[in-house]
């Protein structure tokens, strides 16, 4: 006997629920939408954040454990996706949350099939030889979060310009992730440094963590914080094209998630002792200050070109 499928209002309340588990950061910013836009958030928040962590083993992205079966955990995960993106009731309550917001939105496929390939990385321990291949990796990961954020926002799907600068947020997170967690991914395996740099700097392989070489460590995080800074920058420029409630949004989650790695830089070689977080007050902050940038974003940020020099998401 078939059971009826769960309503939107208590697939909305379940994504709430991981939202607030998952990401106090994210949690705080999406506060600011109107409520559809809110709610849509926190629906593909949830796809997002089950996705992770089927691919990597954890709760709402704590406690990463080395997965043996990763083939098998992709596949699953590709299936459920596919099925919500056709419009099929999945009866996991964060892909039918994905399938909600892709009816609501004109959310183009690709854009979560290109999020599946991020986790198809991981799954065959892909590890970036270049610092392209770490650009390639934060966009399948995070830079396409990015676009389709904006596209919950009301962003047109054909807009380019807009999307661009969505996904440089997206890559701006990703990379500041990347940077606070390196001693985390080391713990399982995993390590998000180009080779290259690590070839540069001379690190004996599989060593990077070791104390002797933190101090080139350090070099190497500020690189990546700096990289940030830089798509950051570039995100803020994309904010005139948003409503104001969704460009305060943005901009409180950029100032907190720029906090992130802007102290992780400043920690240098003790930027790995303690998980970089900020506080409830730290935020409270960031989103007082977000709130006069976007009232002031047409004369903070008019709109020019896109800095040539940043690594450009694939189109089509």
């Amino acid at each position: 006997m078939s059971h009826p499928a769960p309503s939107r209002e208590a697939i909305v309340a379940t994504a709430h629920e991981s939202i607030a588990r998952g990401s106090k950061s994210f949690a705080a910013a999406s506060l600011l939408f109107d409520k559809p836009t809110r709610e849509r958030a926190w629906l593909l928040y949830a796809w997002c954040r089950r996705c992770d962590d089927i691919a990597d083993g954890q709760d709402h992205g704590h406690g990463m454990t080395v997965v043996h079966d990763a083939p098998e955990r992709l596949a699953a995960l590709s299936a459920m996706t596919e099925q919500a993106l056709a419009g099929e009731v999945v009866g996991e309550p964060a892909f039918d949350a994905l399938r909600i917001v892709a009816a609501e939105t004109r959310m183009p496929k690709r854009f979560a099939r290109d999020l599946v390939a991020g986790f198809a990385l991981d799954a065959e321990d892909w590890r970036p030889r270049s610092e392209n291949d770490l650009y390639r990796y934060c966009y399948h990961v995070a830079g396409v979060v990015g676009c389709m954020m904006a596209v919950v926002m009301g962003v047109d799907p054909d807009d380019d310009d807009t999307l661009d600068r969505a996904c440089d947020l997206g890559m701006a997170f990703q990379l500041a992730n990347i940077a606070r967690d390196i001693e985390e991914d080391d713990r399982v395996g995993r390590c998000y440094l180009p080779i290259e740099w690590l070839v540069e700097m001379d690190f004996p392989p599989g060593q990077h963590m070791k104390p002797p070489f933190r101090s080139r460590l350090a070099l190497l995080s500020k690189r990546m914080a700096d990289r940030a800074a830089a798509f950051e920058a570039s995100a803020r420029q994309g904010t005139p094209s948003l409503s104001f409630r969704s460009a305060w949004a943005v901009l409180a989650a950029a100032g907190i998630y720029g906090a992130i790695g802007r102290t992780v830089a400043a920690r240098g070689e003790h930027a790995w002792d303690h998980r970089v977080t900020t506080s409830g007050m730290q935020k409270l902050g960031f989103i007082v200050a977000a709130a006069r940038e976007a009232a002031g974003r047409e004369k903070l940020y008019p709109r020019q070109p896109r800095d040539p020099r940043l690594w450009t998401r694939p189109k089509g």
